[in-house]
């Protein structure tokens, strides 16, 4: 199972849990299995045409899946897959 890295905002579904393990042999599939597991991840992470919502970036071990095969970008048991929420904000010092 792949090593998947929830991002804070998303801990509260997955019971506080900063990492799950999660079967699927592509990105889309382990983001269906993660959100049986925990139901609601999914709604915050696709759009409405199932695709990742835009300010959502996903990366297999270093590598953004935009850049890769999007959802359909392979993982493997020893893959670690990160989510990372953008960020916006700051001041003008």
């Amino acid at each position: 199972m792949a090593t998947l890295f929830v991002p804070t905002p998303l801990r509260r579904l997955t019971g506080g849990a900063s990492k799950v393990e999660v079967q699927g042999d592509n990105i889309g599939a382990l983001l269906q299995a993660l959100d049986q597991q925990y139901p609601g991840v999914n709604e915050r992470l696709l759009d409405g045409d199932g695709n990742v919502k835009r300010f959502i970036n996903i990366f297999v071990n270093d590598d953004e899946i935009g850049s890769l095969q999007g959802l359909n970008t392979p993982v493997s048991d020893s893959d670690k897959v990160s989510i990372v929420p953008a960020m916006a904000g700051g001041a003008i010092v």
